[in-house]
């Protein structure tokens, strides 16, 4: 324990050295000065080189292992994960980008618990530029877990749930939640140069549009490059007490020979082995980001999909219906098989009908052009939002049959 408050002690006053810097501009990698070794004695460094000092804060989180760097903040331009672990070892896999507003994160895989025992940020006095230094020793799995855990310091915080209490609204508006997948650290599929996170906002904030255009009321998961974790999506869809929810998303994905738009509902179990794959790629986001996932519950999960089967699954599987037969007659291209199911982390609304639209797979040199051609982009817009309308209206058909 002495150990860990050493380290944390290391960590607050090399982060109030950095804010005596003029920080006003984002500190830029290196990326000559960047690198991951592995020494003597079970030893393992990473170093980054800054432009400039920057706040910063390091924490380890267990099941997976990873350590976690937040910085305030960090431009990632002309770093690759690639040249800066050319090869796995020590540590398994390492990403970085945006996590939220103001925030960068890099995140390292451990394939065997380490803890930082060195953790430096020098400064150049003369240039300004500054190197950040995290040595990782080896302990057991007990003193990682012992040392694992998010800081509680509520100024690098956001909550996860809405802050404001929710009140039953009834004032004839219909409300749609849009999801653009992924963003930020997270950036989804990519192919060929493009980021599935980068495509999906541009698509949700089309649809946005349309759908305002029809008298719709839009709320958005996010509407920049910032991670949101999946809780928060779901959440951000109940604050707005949305009357339904629509995942957007272009995955890659080799197995089935997946191409053309493909429409999930919520379920146990997946329909495929495919579909079985994409849903455990999509509820790693979290882990991706470095979200700390001890506090998760199997049994909350399974009570959710126990009341979303009752009244929320037959909405959302007839909504599910409506877009694929608009998007088909849009021209598409479909799928062979377009609904398909499985137990997405999103889609765990109980009250409110929810699908995940894969759009297209980038993994499909076809659908890849497609998303790429904004012509095609605002045809596919418009089908779906015709197809949400239709819905609407024939959800409120039958809402007198399911009261009885």
């Amino acid at each position: 324990m002495q150990a860990i408050l050493k380290l944390l002690a290391v960590i607050l006053v090399t982060a109030q050295g950095a804010l005596a810097q003029d920080l006003s501009a984002l500190a830029r990698v290196n990326p000559e000065q960047s690198k991951v070794e592995e020494g003597w004695f079970g030893k393992t460094t990473l170093t980054l080189g800054l432009s400039q000092g920057v706040p910063f804060r390091v924490f380890l989180l267990n099941d997976p292992a990873r350590l976690v760097v937040d910085f305030r903040e960090v431009d990632w331009t002309g770093l690759n994960a690639d040249s800066l672990l050319p090869e796995p070892g020590a540590i398994s896999e390492i990403r970085f980008g945006t996590f939220q507003p103001g925030w960068s994160r890099l995140v390292a895989d451990l394939a065997e618990p380490m803890i930082p025992d060195q953790i430096g940020m020098p400064v150049d006095e003369n240039s300004g530029t500054a190197q950040l230094e995290i040595v990782l020793k080896d302990v057991t799995p007990d003193a990682f877990a012992e040392a694992a855990g998010v800081p509680i310091d509520p100024s690098w915080t956001m909550s996860l749930s809405p802050k404001k209490p929710i009140t039953k609204r009834d004032d004839g508006r219909f409300v749609v939640a849009l999801d653009p997948g992924h963003g930020g650290i997270d950036p989804g599929a990519q192919t060929d140069g493009v980021d599935e996170k980068d495509l999906m906002l541009r698509f949700a904030l089309s649809l946005s549009e349309v759908l305002q255009r029809s008298g719709v009321d839009v709320v958005l998961t996010r509407s920049e490059d910032v991670f949101v974790a999946l809780e928060t999506r779901v959440a951000i869809a109940h604050q707005a007490q949305a009357d339904l929810f629509i995942s957007l998303h272009a995955d890659s994905l080799t197995q089935g020979g997946a191409k053309g738009a493909t429409i999930y509902t919520l379920s146990e179990e997946a329909s495929d082995a495919a579909t079985a794959h994409l849903a455990a790629r999509h509820n790693r986001s979290d882990i991706i980001a470095g979200v700390d996932l001890t506090g998760s519950d199997d049994q909350v999960a399974g009570i959710l999909l126990d009341l979303a089967r009752q009244e929320t699954e037959p909405r959302s599987a007839a909504l599910a219906r409506i877009l694929a037969e608009g998007m088909a007659q849009a021209g598409g291209p479909m799928n062979r098989r377009p609904l398909r199911n499985a137990g997405f982390s999103v889609l765990k609304s109980a009250d409110i009908p929810s699908v995940l639209v894969e759009i297209g797979f980038l993994s499909s040199k076809r659908d890849l052009n497609n998303l790429r051609d904004p012509i095609w982009r605002a045809v596919m817009v418009n089908a779906m939002a015709d197809a949400i309308l239709a819905w609407r209206d024939q959800d409120e058909a039958r809402k007198p049959l399911i009261r009885q």
